[in-house]
């Protein structure tokens, strides 16, 4: 990739001074190096910007795995290609700082499949191979709490601006919502800055629990602001003395946050939805897009639920989904078709959490639905009424996750088998480390009981 004239040019007219050359890790962690501007522009010119590979074997706790075996070397080092489309203003800084997303490749040109925004690149061109075009819409969920310092504490609602806690769930409550107005004003500040493109905004079900909606559009575009509406939040919320957690399940008696991923399929050429006849009628590329979705999508939860405590969001009756049934505008099943007109037909994929790393929550769904249209999956019939009436088909835990994508060989090709491996080899490692944890419950009624 030769340097981009352009960028060095945003830099220097900006006057920028620092410059964060990020890289999403497995799981979705910014990683990376922070150059002053001048500099940034040296080594962009000179392909001087060098990171470890390892980076993206790092846990969510930020260790390495005991054992190394993705790589062939002893931590070579590769090249990280700023993306010129991604770069941005960082708007919580008193200084001209900016931000911009890099690629990584090899000493020899390649991309390091091991790279979350490789892995969902490599779907879009799976996709434009058949002349096909992806296109997605992020649904995004997430709590604000009281800071808490002890993780041995629960977290705890915090105190909006009439002084007092939530009490109670007030979905689509406006005066709930108004609450929080000075933390969700310099979000849309923030996110105005950096070009994201959110849409609507509102209170979800749980207590200060809110949902912000992404404009639809190019799956690398949304995972990018996905990415980056993350921190943004977080650092929105910390100016005014609360956390923004993206847990899938922080309080235990309260909803999930999830992140609700619709998509369609277009003509590459023409633009024209594939998921919808002119007359309005679902097409045999919609269906297989729907088979393989259900058929492969239980392999792919380790992408969808990528943390211990994702699997804790997935039960009935909280808004979230427990197995792979479709239906037509229902909200309790995974694979949600809403009512709309055959330009905008699409499925919403309900099974991802909010905790997961967009770029391969995205590639992931993209990827089964990918494998139904080539292999000409049939879907099961829609389910009309409640789905939890069904067995919970998804998996409960992370390890029943990890062996199921093991067996998933259509998934895992299209995927890149490398990547699979390190993404089993980084999560079954925090499954060692979360298993060394003893918890209140269990001190609470083993104790003295047993």
């Amino acid at each position: 990739m030769k340097a981009d004239p352009d960028l060095s040019a945003w830099i220097t007219s900006r006057a920028i001074e620092d410059v964060e050359c990020v890289v999403p890790d497995i799981s979705g962690i910014a990683r990376g190096k922070i150059l002053p501007g001048g500099k940034f522009i040296d080594a962009y010119a000179s392909h001087g910007l060098r990171i470890p590979e390892i980076v993206f074997m790092q846990t969510v706790t930020g260790d390495y795995p005991d054992e190394d075996n993705v790589s062939d070397e002893a931590v070579p080092d590769i090249h990280l290609e700023p993306d010129p489309a991604s770069v941005r203003i960082v708007p919580w800084y008193e200084e001209a700082t900016a931000i911009v997303i890099c690629d990584a490749v090899y000493d020899d040109g390649r991309p390091v499949d091991i790279s979350p925004r490789h892995v969902l690149r490599r779907i879009i061109e799976l996709y434009a191979e058949k002349g096909w075009r992806p296109i997605v819409a992020p649904e995004l969920e997430f709590f604000f709490v009281k800071v808490n310092t002890n993780p041995d504490l629960p977290l705890e609602r915090p105190v909006g601006m009439s002084g007092r806690e939530e009490s109670g769930r007030q979905a689509y409550g406006i005066e709930a919502a108004n609450e929080f107005d000075p933390v969700t004003e310099d979000i849309y500040k923030y996110c105005e800055a950096m070009n994201i493109d959110i849409d609507t905004l509102a209170h979800e079900a749980g207590a200060a629990q809110f949902e912000i909606n992404f404009n639809h559009g190019d799956p690398l575009d949304l995972a990018d602001q996905v990415f980056l509406f993350k921190r943004a939040v977080r650092q929105a919320a910390l100016r005014h003395d609360v956390y923004a957690t993206f847990m899938a399940k922080p309080h235990e008696d309260e909803p999930g946050s999830s992140m609700h991923i619709h998509q369609s399929v277009v003509d590459a050429k023409t633009g024209r939805n594939l998921f919808a006849t002119r007359s309005g009628k679902n097409t045999a590329l919609f269906n297989h897009h729907i088979g393989g979705l259900q058929k492969h999508m239980v392999a792919a939860m380790p992408m969808f639920a990528p943390n211990v405590n994702s699997y804790r969001r997935l039960v009935p009756d909280l808004d979230a989904p427990i197995n792979t049934h479709w239906g037509h505008d229902n909200r309790t099943v995974g694979l949600r078709v809403p009512h709309s007109g055959p330009s905008n037909r699409r499925v919403e994929n309900r099974v991802s959490g909010a905790d997961a790393n967009p770029y391969l929550a995205i590639a992931a769904s993209l990827a089964c639905g990918y494998v139904g249209m080539v292999d000409k999956i049939k879907p099961g019939k829609p389910v009309e009424g409640s789905a939890y009436r069904y067995a919970h088909g998804l998996p409960q835990h992370l390890s029943d996750a990890l062996n199921r994508l093991n067996h998933a060989k259509p998934l895992k090709h299209a995927l890149g088998e490398r990547f699979v491996q390190a993404l089993a080899t980084v999560k079954n490692h925090e499954i060692g480390q979360y298993q060394k944890v003893i918890s209140s419950w269990e001190r609470e009624n083993l104790l003295l009981n047993v």
